[in-house]
């Protein structure tokens, strides 16, 4: 299975609301996010289905990717994807999907670092996951511990 996290785009510093749940993307977090959806989607990329958090700039994150990459399925989201969520409860969600072919997880940090970690079996994160970066993993098996192998990070200044 192809993983893919991708952590939501530059957003506003705060909400109309002052909830930080109801933050949205700025048009500069919307262009860099474009310009990594356009390489990935160059690059192959092909999610049969998309994971948000629920919480707005996610969630616009993971709309902007699904028209770039081309994804007409259902965007699901899940709260195992908040900044509050653990690795853990990431990885089984995806397990959940195991019969999915590649998962894109649109979310947030410090929790993107934390999963890429637990993915590739380290209790210690030790990737700086930009804002719009976008990881691929691949896991072979979707046992009770993960043992993915990172492919590749694409982050806006390379795109």
């Amino acid at each position: 299975m192809e993983i893919y996290l991708l952590r939501h785009g530059i957003a506003e510093d705060s909400a109309p609301t002052g909830r930080d749940p109801d933050r949205r993307l700025t048009d500069e977090g919307r262009a860099k996010l474009r310009r990594v959806l356009e390489r990935a989607h160059q690059a192959g990329v092909r999610p049969s289905l998309i994971l948000s958090s629920p919480y707005r700039r996610a969630l616009e994150t993971a709309e902007i990717a699904a028209r770039e990459l081309g994804y007409e399925g259902k965007i699901v989201r899940i709260p195992a994807l908040t900044p509050d969520g653990s690795p853990q409860q990431v990885w089984d969600a995806i397990r959940e999907r195991r019969h999915e072919s590649a998962v894109l997880l649109a979310g947030h940090e410090p929790l993107f670092s934390a999963t890429v970690a637990h993915l590739l079996g380290s209790a210690h994160a030790m990737v700086h996951f930009r804002k719009g970066a976008l990881v691929r993993i691949d896991v072979e098996t979707a046992g009770p511990t993960p043992a993915g192998v990172l492919e590749w990070m694409l982050t806006a200044k390379l795109a």
